[in-house]
């Protein structure tokens, strides 16, 4: 079997990790992302798991684990910027780009193709046909599903009226180069977690790599993530852009209307400790994501499969989602290497993914519920 056709649709960091296993393991793949200008540039620092680690060693990639931005400790801070609560608690950041930059290497060109939109996955017994919006299609021995939390695969595994769930808050978020963030608020900030809890909001931020994965001091940037309560009315208001367009999850930099921004930072001048407040006025672009929940009440469908955030969308306090899609992607290779047809190897996937989705789902909720969101 290790020579079907596996045509993966997403091709971020869950879908590059599938694909890397599975070109390494003989089969024909090849994925396909909607992005046209690509994906780099587009995340921040990641808090890696063992799941990451392992993936990291599988290819190759041993020296990555020890390139990041260390926080050294955990800090609480109160309205007035006092420091309330220490926790020694060193962690480090990877950066997501330099992930990103490294697994896409590893795939020859012609097997990563750009700027392909799907509108349809459908299948038959003998295999899969993903139909583009250039009016194209291409046939597979099996479809991949790894397009994130906007899943086009989704529908035709889990059904049309399955969709993730708003639960009632949303993310604010920065990226600032450390060196436009004031001296005051770096002195505050910079090395630590640093955490601000009050009723309905829960704001945090620490240091990651730059753009191109620099770690020096001066090179870095500050993440900033600020969690808000929104009813559905107030997300629609906030989620439509600056060209009147209604998005479903989220607004990119830049494409937040001028009143929303000038709103969020009057508001964070208001509700926020100092330094925080500060370096979300540093950044001139922020962006926005809703929070949602969604457990796939499947995760395969004849020749059709989902992973990561198209089966299993956990809330980002997790910061499980990079772990889960390589979680999924080790599963899928050793189910199709290890299985002589298509049919068991896809039952055997689900098996193992499903539960372990629904768990992770269910521990974001709980982190939820105890930082007063829900």
């Amino acid at each position: 079997m290790t020579r079907s056709r596996i045509l993966i649709v997403g091709g971020s960091l869950g879908g590059l990790f599938a694909a890397t296993l599975l070109h390494r393991a003989g089969f024909d793949v090849t994925v396909y992302e909607r992005s046209t200008h690509g994906l780099e540039g587009r995340g921040a620092g990641l808090v890696a798991q063992h799941e990451v680690f392992a993936m990291l060693r599988e290819a190759g990639f041993d020296h990555l684990a020890r390139i990041g931005v260390t926080a050294d400790e955990r800090v609480f801070l109160d309205h007035e910027g006092r420091i309330i609560q220490r926790q020694q608690t060193p962690q480090m950041q990877l950066s997501w780009d330099m992930l990103f930059r490294s697994f896409r290497k590893l795939l020859p060109h012609e097997r990563y193709v750009g700027g392909r939109r799907i509108t349809a996955v459908t299948q038959d017994a003998a295999g899969a046909t993903v139909h583009f919006v250039d009016g194209g299609a291409e046939r597979a021995d099996l479809v991949i599903g790894a397009d994130g939390i906007g899943s086009m695969v989704r529908g035709a595994v889990a059904g049309p009226e399955s969709h993730p769930a708003y639960v009632g808050y949303a993310t604010w978020r920065g990226l600032v180069p450390e060196m436009q963030v004031p001296k005051k608020a770096a002195e505050t900030l910079f090395g630590r977690f640093a955490f601000y809890d009050t009723q309905g909001s829960h704001m945090l931020g620490y240091l990651v790599a730059g753009p191109d994965g620099a770690t020096t001091e001066g090179k870095r940037r500050y993440n900033w993530v600020w969690y808000r309560r929104y009813d559905a009315q107030a997300l629609g208001d906030l989620l439509t852009d600056i060209d009147g367009r209604r998005q479903e999850h989220s607004l990119a930099p830049g494409r937040v209307r001028p009143e929303v921004v000038a709103d969020l930072r009057a508001n964070a001048q208001t509700l926020l400790p100092p330094a925080f407040a500060q370096a979300l006025l540093a950044e001139p672009r922020p962006f926005l994501h809703a929070i949602f929940d969604y457990a796939a009440p499947r995760m395969v469908n004849g020749r059709i499969a989902l992973m990561g955030d198209a089966a299993f969308v956990a809330r980002p306090h997790t910061a499980m989602g990079v772990a889960k899609a390589a979680a999924d992607a080790f599963a899928l290779r050793d189910a199709l290497t290890r299985h002589g047809d298509m049919n068991s190897a896809l039952a055997a996937y689900e098996v193992v993914r499903a539960p372990a989705g629904k768990a992770v789902v269910a521990y974001g909720q709980r982190l939820g519920q105890s930082l007063n969101l829900d």
